[in-house]
């Protein structure tokens, strides 16, 4: 028996909902959805350190997994029903060298590196979730919209498990190659919409809603339970010990929510004795956080924001058509579904919103790089904002830094190409419409002839 619900996040509403129903929003006032628990009923740990004796018993894939080893904290499913494949492999790793350049002291910069992932990105930690959910209500095809981390993710649990015919939308020209050939590799139907992000949502959202099809957007209250085990893999990195502060991308804001979810929960639950600070980090092009958190000051306020704030935005935002644009195409997105969720984890975390311009982006993604860890262009927005709030005084060289870094360098290997190289061809065609240029963490590849001599001589050897 399950000892979860879904409640409505408006604290005038809190309309509770049966776990076995496939909902999206409240159906009594349209507010967003979480997954809640009697934790009374649950046998939950009565320390984090209890979490580390499962690592013995890697045999059983759920204590392999990096989500369901944590299955008490997410506890909605029963463990039969769990659909795994491996996911939450991942590692928080001390990165001196890059503290260094970007002035942190040594051992206060971690990264957590959610490219090892099957699918190559953080998407897999909510997705198990949102499969297992899929699964226990007999879902036969489930669906979402994808700048392609998504689909990539959703494909692979589809083709996987066998359970789920997989339907995806992306939005035209609106997604790296590198996300596509997942999704089409995975056996998922990819139907490619003449529009952006926001327009292939808004149409899976109607579909889903007018057919037995499963929605596994991160508007999905059981995508973010699974997404809520990235924190606890940073703590556990940390020997539970709790950081200052988080830095993660912001996209969507499904990391974000989750991650504001799970500590106030942990601090609920006793698990910790205070939660980190959190810095959400926008793309320039896709600042819709920043400049509704910063320009219009608006704030979770208890859940009684002021809706009448987002609805003049997105207003003027259609009458201008006004539409996202970034290289970093993970986070290419206008109209964030979990918006105000992200407002109640600033406030839960006392967090803070940044935007950062393609050019730091790029640039903070080769310096990662060349620190030893790949990544996709979304994740460099974790350094460059670090970098902006470092250079503002808002995060101390002392403090104790995770950033989420999202997914593989493989995600979008033509912009890395372009970045590093001095075709100008190539430059063009990714880098230039966006104002980027090549800079001194370029690492161009050297032309040379097919001599011996030569090659000596362009090595610096001779």
């Amino acid at each position: 028996m399950s000892h979860a619900f879904q409640q409505c996040i408006h604290p005038d509403c809190q309309a509770s909902y049966d776990i076995g129903q496939i909902l999206t929003a409240c159906e009594t006032c349209g507010s967003l959805l979480d997954v809640q628990y009697d934790w009374e009923r649950i046998a939950v740990p009565t320390s984090l350190l209890e979490f580390e004796t499962r690592w013995s018993n890697r045999l059983n894939p759920l204590d392999l997994s990096g989500v369901w080893r944590f299955r008490e904290l997410l506890g909605f499913p029963a463990d039969e029903q769990i659909v795994t494949i491996g996911e939450g492999q991942t590692i928080l790793q001390q990165n001196d060298r890059l503290a260094s350049v970007i002035g942190m002291n040594p051992e206060k910069l971690f990264l957590q590196y959610e490219g090892l992932n099957p699918s190559g990105s953080f998407k897999d930690n909510g997705m198990t979730a949102a499969s297992t959910h899929a699964r226990m209500v007999g879902a036969k095809m489930t669906a979402c919209a994808s700048t392609g981390n998504t689909s990539a993710s959703l494909a692979i649990y589809a083709g996987v498990s066998g359970l789920f015919q997989c339907v995806v939308f992306v939005g035209s020209g609106k997604i790296a190659y590198g996300k596509l050939s997942q999704a089409l590799d995975y056996g998922a139907t990819t139907l490619q919409i003449d529009g952006d992000f926001d327009d292939a949502l808004a149409r899976v959202r109607e579909l889903c809603a007018e057919h037995p099809i499963y929605l596994c957007n991160s508007v999905n209250p059981f995508r973010l339970e699974g997404q809520k085990t990235i924190m606890f893999r940073v703590l556990e990195g940390l020997g539970w010990e709790v950081p200052d502060w988080i830095v993660v991308p912001g996209g969507n804001l499904g990391n974000s929510s989750s991650f504001g979810k799970a500590f106030m929960e942990l601090k609920q639950l006793g698990l910790i004795d205070r939660i980190p600070r959190l810095a959400i980090i926008n793309a320039a092009g896709a600042s819709t956080l920043d400049e509704l958190v910063n320009d219009n000051k608006l704030q979770w306020n208890d859940g009684r924001n002021n809706a009448a704030v987002i609805r003049d935005y997105y207003a003027s935002m259609d009458g201008e058509d006004r539409r996202a644009s970034t290289l970093a195409s993970a986070i290419e997105i206008n109209r964030p579904v979990n918006l105000v969720k992200a407002l109640r984890a600033l406030n839960v975390c006392d967090g803070v919103v940044r935007s950062v311009t393609d050019q730091e982006i790029v640039d903070a993604r080769a310096l990662i790089a060349a620190n030893g860890f790949g990544c996709e262009p979304a994740s460099g927005a974790t350094i460059a904002g670090l970098r902006q709030l470092r250079t503002e005084g808002v995060i101390a060289a002392s403090d104790r830094v995770a950033c989420v870094l999202t997914g593989h360098q493989l995600k979008d290997p033509d912009l890395t190409v372009a970045y590093h190289t001095d075709d100008s061809e190539k430059q063009a065609e990714k880098l230039h419409p966006a104002g980027v240029h090549l800079t001194p963490h370029a690492n161009s590849p050297i032309t040379v002839r097919n001599d011996t001599a030569a090659i000596v001589h362009a090595l610096g050897l001779a």
